[in-house]
């Protein structure tokens, strides 16, 4: 617990503080995560880095966060780059003769759109010019406030298992307290921004937060499940890797842009 206690608060106020910074210290920041991230989400389904359907994979995700309007490149619609993708990995499937199954070439494309959207959705909160720092505090602290308040209140009186077949440990008790705290904090942000966000939208943005944050978390644990493993990887101690980290975001954001909750 010392060591997870540390790391997560020197990585914490590392990532805040690039956050503040924004710009390309942010992007850049959200890129190399996006990058690992792909990274382990290839080695925990068994493909090398460097395997052409891997590559085709990066490709996809460096599509969906590098900042290519601010670089003045017009690229081809997400449509268009998916499609593009999944018949490249299926060619793939053609020219190893099924060495490479479409079961991997799936996998690869599922990857591509999950971690590559996932912190793209991120980047964009956070490019909404003056306010992009507000919604992005208030994203991630309601995120955060789920997480701390599931913990803490399934320690406190946790008793029905939510979901005991894939992660044994979280409650039924433990999900309601991260969804209150989540409002809590949702609440608050609109009370110090009432000109950015009303107490409806910030109390929908707080329950969205919560409740897909932890289906994120769940969605990490069954996949981890059926890969046998504990953690994605080991790029932070007492964490695991960034998909460990990252598995509420990746699931929140996209759908805080998608219904508009957060009106980018």
């Amino acid at each position: 617990m010392k060591q997870r206690l540390i790391t997560g608060v020197i990585a914490g106020a590392v990532f805040v503080g690039l956050a503040v910074l924004g710009g390309a210290y942010y992007t850049g920041l959200l890129v190399l995560l996006a990058i690992i991230g792909f990274y382990e989400y290839t080695r925990m389904n068994g493909f090398s880095p460097f395997h052409p359907s891997a590559l085709l994979g990066f490709a996809g995700v460096l599509y969906f966060v590098l900042p290519w309007e601010a670089w003045g490149v017009s690229m081809p619609s997400p449509l268009t780059i998916l499609w593009m993708l999944a018949f490249l990995l299926l060619a793939v499937t053609v020219v190893t003769k099924n060495k490479t199954t479409i079961d991997g070439a799936s996998l690869m494309l599922l990857g591509a759109l999950y971690v590559g959207y996932g912190f793209a959705a991120m980047i964009a909160v956070r490019d909404m010019g003056e306010y992009g720092l507000f919604w992005t505090f208030l994203s991630f602290g309601c995120i955060w406030a789920s997480d701390i308040g599931a913990y803490f209140t399934g320690r406190a009186i946790g008793k029905t298992k939510l979901w005991p077949s894939i992660s044994p440990n979280k409650t039924i008790e433990g999900a309601v307290g991260g969804i209150v705290l989540s409002l809590v904090v949702a609440v608050v942000f609109a009370i110090l921004g009432p000109d950015t966000v009303t107490i409806g939208r910030a109390l929908l943005i707080g329950a969205v937060a919560a409740i897909a944050g932890q289906f994120g978390d769940l969605i990490q644990s069954a996949y981890k499940r059926v890969r046998n493993i504990k953690d994605t990887g080991k790029l932070l101690p007492g964490h695991g890797g960034v998909l460990d980290r990252c598995d509420s975001w990746l699931i929140v954001f996209p759908l805080l842009l998608l219904t508009e909750l957060i009106p980018v």
